[in-house]
């Protein structure tokens, strides 16, 4: 080691508090980066996890192919593991006690299918041979047919048909029924016998509606005939985008009936062939990644930044004993690289901890809930580390290039009375006669303070400016975010639909066991003509495109009416904060109209959410019938809009632009129908949230009858309620662990600006500065720091927001709207934090002697 890292080494311990801080300023920077990548690759992780879990991994799935496409399936090079999969139909199943279920469902799969679909064998084993079969619990528990480990079954199975139309039905279809009779064929293909070898659960893929329980055999390629076909489900070595066309391509060589892909799995490895959702994904990654970037190479830059006169004066005397250029910018860029080889290795490891506890303390709270199986596992990639590290090493170089180049030039004299960094004149340090007369002395001294030393000041206000960027940048990426996963969602807010029956035998399914909740829905249907400027922008451009469509300047509406039953509707007028009064009674003919809607446009593939309709409340709406073997439509009744919301209640779905949904009481839609149906079509529904959805699903077979029909559909609701939980975890500790850091950051910088102002505050207090009058202008010093900040990081805060907003319009279209609860949060809490720091930093030096602070050189 040479003379000069010597000397830099001694004087990095001889200013061990700047050393300290400068330290902590990129371990911060290292943790954030480190922090948010693995937060990320963790993330995703799980909802691998999660999905393979609840519906098996495969990526790619070729239907009916015969054994010579399955061995260029298998032999292909992007093949990694090849499962069978094979529907042999519908069997009735003797002895059901389940009308709604009279069938086993025969589906096969060779023994890596067995091993890679979640098949939870409750006793016996799984299938070895295709006359073997493992059949579900649920015969027994809810169908009420015993079989035992060793019992011979023969099956007759085919595919089931709809009567009227002949239309083949799958699984996702329930049973059909018409005026209390079953509405289709059972067409036998084949018939089996198997020796049953094992019960499961219920497969978690298999529909609670479906008319199917689901049994499982087995099938091996090596026996299969020429004539046979099964479904080849592929596992892929390598996922990414080429797996679309590569796919396409075998299609196409191998005439291949049909391809589908995972996409739900494939874009949790962020693979998706919809141009418009990669289009997106990219934008924001790129956006959040350039301001999660700029946010860590400020930290580092800053740390080093704010005590450049310090280390300008170091190299200074160096230079006065000899040292040349080369000598000193090389002292600096060593000195960088003792920072970073303590710093960087640290703050890999803080953040890794830091994540790790992180969802050590989340997994205590969500594994369990919401049906969720898997743990938030601490995912460590090569990438990440890799990184972090060159981000902050390349942040490092150009944080110490700058100083010393600068410090190269500058003679030795002038470096050691920094005549660079502080410039004294007039006009430097000229303030307003007003900032005198309104806030008094402090006011401007702590002004000329700030302006006295422009780089430092600069420096800090930076660090600041950052921190907002920071904070209100990945609240609003974490917010648009959330709005389009629920965009994206269906919104059931039930767990079963009960469909089908008169009234009162769906009222009699209120009272069941395990209901916790219920809305008795009625359903009628409508026109009505809303005038053009109430017609919103979405239904604009059709209008332009055929201007016929207009009526006397009047755009044409179907109308949706909902009638719910009092209690659910007294509750969700409440919610919605609606006159109840009024609405309760009938002769008003008083409704609330859900205003705000989303849909998918069938043109682009984009999900947008719109207005309904521009109305205000009090206007009136002529409800029409119309007679659709004329074509002819009768006025039937004006109501009258009350409320205008964008809450749905339990039941009622969006239908999409161009239609109206109306929400009445009961009795006000009875009223208004007078008992009759406005267009014949007069439904009745019953939805039920249960703390038991199965048991009140059996609960309810058990009492319906005719052609009811019965839909659970709490997994779906479970799914996208995982969805919801699972991105709300990730979005708050992305919200919580930048907020920590910008924190982190506001602290770190006031410390050490303040640290390095020992002598000046010395100096004031050795002219007469009060104790008060001190306290007086570090006050406004924090306030003119939060001002400038402000002025700076608010504007470039909207212009990356928009940026946000302009990346997700390839995919999902909504209004950009501040974030103007998180623009007040983060003024008070900029002026709060920066207060704060700057007295806990004064209080620390406070107490220290006149006269010492006044000799010393180092900090």
């Amino acid at each position: 080691m040479n003379i000069v890292n010597k000397v830099t080494i001694r004087h990095l311990k001889e200013n061990k508090r700047r050393t300290l801080v400068t330290i902590i300023g990129v371990i911060i920077s290292v943790a954030m980066i480190t922090a948010v990548a693995t937060l990320g690759v963790s993330f995703l992780d799980l909802m691998i996890r999660q999905h393979i879990a609840f519906k098996g991994e495969w990526h790619v799935e070729y239907e009916n192919v015969n054994p010579t496409q399955l061995e260029v399936i298998d032999k292909d090079e992007a093949t990694k593991q090849l499962l069978l999969s094979n529907n042999l139909g519908y069997a009735y199943l003797e002895g059901s006690e389940n009308e709604n279920k009279p069938y086993l469902f025969v589906k096969e799969y060779n023994k890596q299918g067995l091993k890679n679909f979640p098949i939870e064998i409750s006793e016996g084993r799984l299938p070895q041979s295709r006359d073997e079969l493992v059949l579900s619990e649920e015969i027994a528990n809810n169908a009420k047919v015993d079989y035992k480990i060793g019992d011979q079954l023969s099956l007759e199975m085919g595919d089931r048909f709809l009567k009227t139309e002949g239309t083949q039905l799958s699984q996702m279809d329930p049973l059909q029924t018409m005026d209390g009779q079953a509405n289709e064929t059972l067409e036998i293909k084949q018939t089996k016998t198997y020796t049953i070898v094992g019960f499961m659960k219920r497969p978690k893929w298999e529909p609670m509606w479906s008319p199917g329980y689901t049994v499982i055999s087995y099938v091996d390629e090596k026996l299969l005939s020429k004539q046979d076909t099964v479904d080849a489900i592929v596992i892929l070595d390598k996922v990414n985008t080429s797996l679309y066309k590569h796919a396409d391509e075998l299609v196409a060589e191998l005439k291949i009936e049909k391809v589908n892909f995972n996409n739900e799995l494939l874009r949790f490895y962020g693979v998706t062939n919809n141009t418009n959702l990669s289009t997106t994904l990219y934008r924001l990654a790129a956006i959040i990644m350039a301001v999660i970037i700029v946010g860590s190479v400020s930290l580092i830059y800053n740390a080093f930044a704010i005590s450049v006169s310090e280390r300008s004066r170091h190299l200074g005397m160096l230079a006065s004993v000899g040292a040349t250029k080369r000598q000193k910018r090389n002292s600096v860029f060593f000195e960088g690289a003792v920072i970073g080889l303590i710093s960087i290795p640290v703050g890999i490891a803080s953040g890794l901890v830091g994540i790790g506890v992180t969802f050590w303390w989340i997994n205590s709270y969500i594994v369990g809930s919401f049906g969720l199986t898997e743990n938030f596992d601490l995912v460590v990639t090569p990438g990440s580390i890799l990184v972090a590290c060159l981000v902050s090493i390349l942040t490092i170089f150009i944080s110490t290039y700058v100083p010393a180049r600068r410090a190269s030039r500058v003679s030795a004299i002038d470096a050691i009375r920094q005549t660079q960094d502080i410039k004294l004149t007039g006009k430097t340090v000229k303030t307003s006669k007003l900032v005198r007369k309104i806030f008094g002395l402090e006011a401007e001294i702590g002004l000329k303070n700030l302006k006295r030393n422009k780089r430092r000041y600069q420096a800090t206000v930076f660090s600041l400016v950052i921190s907002i960027i920071l904070f209100l940048s990945v609240s609003f990426f974490t917010y648009n975010l959330e709005k389009s996963l629920v965009l994206s969602q269906e919104n059931i807010n039930f767990d079963i639909q009960v469909m089908g029956g008169d009234e009162e035998e769906l009222r009699g399914l209120t009272n069941l066991s395990y209901v916790t909740s219920r809305s008795l829905v009625h359903e009628v249907y409508g026109n009505t003509w809303i005038k053009e400027s109430m017609v919103p922008h979405a239904l604009q451009k059709s209008i332009e495109l055929d201007p016929s469509i207009l009526k006397e300047g009047k755009y044409p509406y179907h109308v949706s009416i909902y009638g719910l039953d009092e209690e659910s509707f007294k509750k969700y007028a409440l919610e919605v904060g609606a006159d109840v009064e009024k609405l309760l009674d009938p002769t008003n003919k008083a409704a609330i109209v859900i205003e705000d809607i989303s849909y998918q446009d069938g043109e682009t593939g984009k999900i947008v959410e719109s207005k309904s309709i521009l109305a205000e409340p009090g206007q009136q709406l002529e409800l029409l019938v119309k007679n659709y073997e004329t074509e002819e439509e009768y006025k039937y009744s004006n109501i009258e809009i009350d409320t205008l919301t964008d809450k749905i209640p339990m039941g009622v779905n969006n239908t999409g632009i161009g239609v109206l949904d109306i929400v009445f009481s009961e009795e006000t839609l009875k009223y208004l129908i007078n008992g009759e149906d406005l267009d014949n079509e007069h439904q009745v529904q019953l939805f039920l949230n249960s703390s038991d959805p199965n048991r009140t699903q059996e609960d309810i077979e058990e009492r319906k009858s005719g052609d009811m029909q019965v839909y659970n559909v709490q997994q779906n609701r479970q799914e996208e309620e995982q969805m919801i939980v699972l991105m709300s975890v990730f979005i708050y500790g992305f919200i919580v662990l930048i907020s920590l850091i910008s924190i982190a950051n506001i602290f770190n910088t006031i410390s050490t600006s303040i640290s390095l102002r020992k002598r000046e505050f010395a100096m004031l207090r050795s002219v007469g500065m009060t104790p008060s009058g001190f306290n007086k202008m570090i006050q406004y010093e924090s306030i003119f720091y939060g001002l400038k900040a402000l002025l700076y990081g608010l504007p470039i805060s909207l212009g990356i927001m928009y940026l946000i907003h302009w990346s997700t319009r390839q995919t999902f279209v909504f209004e950009f709207s501040l974030p103007y609860l998180d623009i007040v949060f983060v003024v008070i809490a900029l002026f709060v934090i920066v207060g704060s720091a700057m007295l806990y930093s004064i209080s620390k030096i406070k107490k220290e002697n006149i006269i010492d602070a006044l000799k010393q050189e180092n900090i």
